[in-house]
């Protein structure tokens, strides 16, 4: 899971950043201001105590910041190169909305309607070039997959000259697939978070819940201070609690986005143990068990032959392989088996 920050100038996004960083975030490795956050699964922490194994390993989700987002530098390409390809490449996109006041008024929604043009002008420029390519190749040459493509790529153009993003498009399963490498912006799952003032902490749910209903589409919103929570992040885990007590912040932000992230893209977590490694595996919800193995090895998948599973919890209920196997809860899936989150998974492969 790879998730970009993103907000106007001053927004506080890179706030929000070190916040979600604390004394304990790792960099990823891109060369990009990053952090690799492991996400707390209670099941992984169990398992681990069952199975002493070698080597414990959670669900991580990758979060990077970017440089501010001006007016016009989506479509006039004079965003960073780098900042362009990293957002391109992100499974999601955190917007940090500003709902205070630093020398003009706030206006979240304002911002976020900026954003979301620059996504759509971003796209129609880089749709519009790919199709000049096509038109002079088809007219001199007609090829019907690049005849299919030029129909395609027609159809979103005129969709975005509407102002409505590509993620609002009904595409098939095929013309789907036909899009993906072209890494549309505005076919990102967005989530927002409002960066607040101290004063006005108490009040975010609802400032959230106000926003999310100005906003079009269904777009989570959380709201948070980011200059409190940035102070959270730095503290020794025993002073926290008394901290956001004081203040009234149930979770700290690193949780709710979290699971705002896991909500947003669909996903879910198997589960593999052994006396090597006890490990959570995201997936999509949906994703099939031979898919599932490919998320451990590419190998897994093309070689599959099915999957033993168990459910997280009739293996804690029924203490362990042997007393699954005895109530009749231990089952053998083919590659067509849908994958429950929880669910625990041995995979049988050829050679």
């Amino acid at each position: 899971m790879f998730v970009s920050i993103i907000g106007a100038p001053q927004s506080g996004k890179t706030t929000f950043f070190n916040a979600l960083k604390g004394a304990n975030g790792s960099g990823n490795g891109n060369g990009q201001p990053s952090i690799r956050i492991e996400v707390p699964d209670a099941r992984v922490d169990a398992l681990a105590k069952l199975f002493n194994p070698r080597k414990t390993t959670y669900s991580r989700l990758d979060v990077a910041d970017t440089v501010a987002i001006r007016e016009g530098e989506l479509k006039n390409e004079t965003l960073d190169a780098k900042s362009l390809q990293q957002i391109r490449h992100s499974d999601a996109v955190l917007v940090v909305l500003r709902h205070f006041d630093n020398g003009s008024a706030a206006d979240p929604v304002g911002d976020f309607q900026r954003i979301r043009e620059e996504f759509i002008l971003a796209d129609m420029v880089q749709t519009e070039g790919r199709l000049e390519r096509l038109r002079k190749r088809n007219a001199l040459k007609p090829q019907p997959a690049l005849q299919q493509e030029q129909a395609l790529l027609e159809r979103c153009l005129a969709h975005l000259e509407s102002g409505a993003t590509l993620a609002t498009l009904e595409l098939s399963g095929e013309d789907d697939k036909r899009i993906r490498g072209f890494l549309y912006l505005s076919r990102k799952p967005m989530m927002i978070v409002v960066n607040c003032t101290e004063q006005k902490v108490a009040e975010a749910e609802t400032l959230a819940s106000q926003l999310r209903e100005r906003l079009p589409g269904h777009i989570p919103v959380v709201a948070a201070c980011g200059q409190l929570e940035a102070e959270l992040a730095a503290m020794a885990p025993e002073e926290q609690g008394a901290f956001m007590a004081g203040y009234g912040i149930a979770e700290s932000l690193r949780g709710r986005i979290i699971r705002l992230a896991y909500d947003t893209l669909g996903l879910i977590s198997f589960l593999t143990v052994g006396e090597d490694e006890c490990r959570a595996w995201p997936i999509r919800r949906g994703m099939s068990a031979q898919e599932a193995a490919g998320t451990i090895h590419t190998d897994l998948a093309r070689t599959f032959i099915r999957a033993e599973t168990v459910s997280y919890e009739d293996f804690i209920r029924l203490e362990g392989f042997a007393g699954c196997k005895k109530a009749g809860v231990w089952r053998l899936e083919g590659k067509n088996y849908v994958v429950q989150d929880g669910d625990i998974l041995s995979i049988r492969a050829g050679g």
